[in-house]
């Protein structure tokens, strides 16, 4: 009697279902807050961005009795907000300037994923430290203000200086994966927002308005110009994230 044995092997066309090891993007989110924060620098623009609207209020409060709520909370949110623009800087431009960018697409060769990762931190600890820094403020005003304050629009003030924090930090993360430099991004961001735009300003009014995101969130947070606003807000960021992600993509990793 014979046996005749037959072995059974996967057909070389059977597709193989890879299983994705990398972590997946809300851990990819937490390890960048904590990244953001783990060295000196991220700190300290994380404090500033939280303690400098109270601060420059107290302040003014020594020269100035505040009548309504919602021009002074306008104003911490555009100081935050451009404080914010070094916390998103630091995350993306600070990862080539220190060499650390081999590591990072090393454990995670998408970029795409690592970029989308850090806009989400930056902007959750944008929204978060500017929360902060709104409602210290708003209890400094409350101590230091009129009887009869002036209550009208705090709630969009508020959530206009929360926002304005998130957008601010992304703008500032996208120009740094732009310029794969600290030092150039930072420079070129507060000139161009701290220095050029002003001249626009005295040269042409309406062209100004429709650039500056400082004073956009201001605007937004009185309730004026809420659609040109926004739009330059939004403008801000996709500008900024999208010319991101393009250079971050083409540039090599020596």
């Amino acid at each position: 009697m014979t046996t005749t044995l037959t072995s059974s092997a996967p057909s070389l066309g059977s597709s193989v279902e890879a299983r994705r090891t990398g972590p997946s993007l809300p851990t990819l989110v937490g390890l960048e807050m904590r990244k953001s924060l783990s060295h000196r620098s991220g700190r300290a623009f994380a404090a500033s961005a939280a303690l400098l609207g109270p601060a420059g209020m107290a302040l003014a409060a020594t020269d100035a009795e505040f009548g309504w709520v919602a021009g002074p909370i306008g104003i911490v949110g555009s100081m935050t907000g451009l404080v914010l623009l070094a916390l998103g800087v630091v995350s993306t431009a600070g990862e080539w300037t220190h060499r650390t960018v081999q590591t990072t697409f090393l454990l995670v060769p998408q970029r795409g994923r690592v970029l989308a990762a850090k806009s989400v931190a930056v902007a959750v600890l944008g929204a978060a430290f500017a929360a902060v820094s709104a409602g210290l403020s708003l209890a400094v005003i409350a101590a230091v203000g009129v009887a009869d304050l002036n209550w009208d629009g705090t709630g969009q003030a508020l959530v206009t200086a929360v926002g304005a924090g998130a957008a601010f930090a992304v703008i500032g993360a996208g120009v740094g994966a732009a310029t794969a430099n600290t030092p150039a991004a930072l420079t070129s961001l507060y000139l161009l927002i701290m220095g050029v735009l002003p001249l626009v300003r005295a040269w042409n009014l309406e062209l100004a308005q429709w650039l500056d995101p400082a004073e956009a969130t201001m605007v937004l947070a009185q309730g004026d110009a809420e659609a040109r606003s926004i739009a330059v807000l939004a403008g801000w960021v996709v500008v900024a994230t999208v010319a991101g992600w393009v250079l971050t993509h083409s540039r090599p990793v020596d």
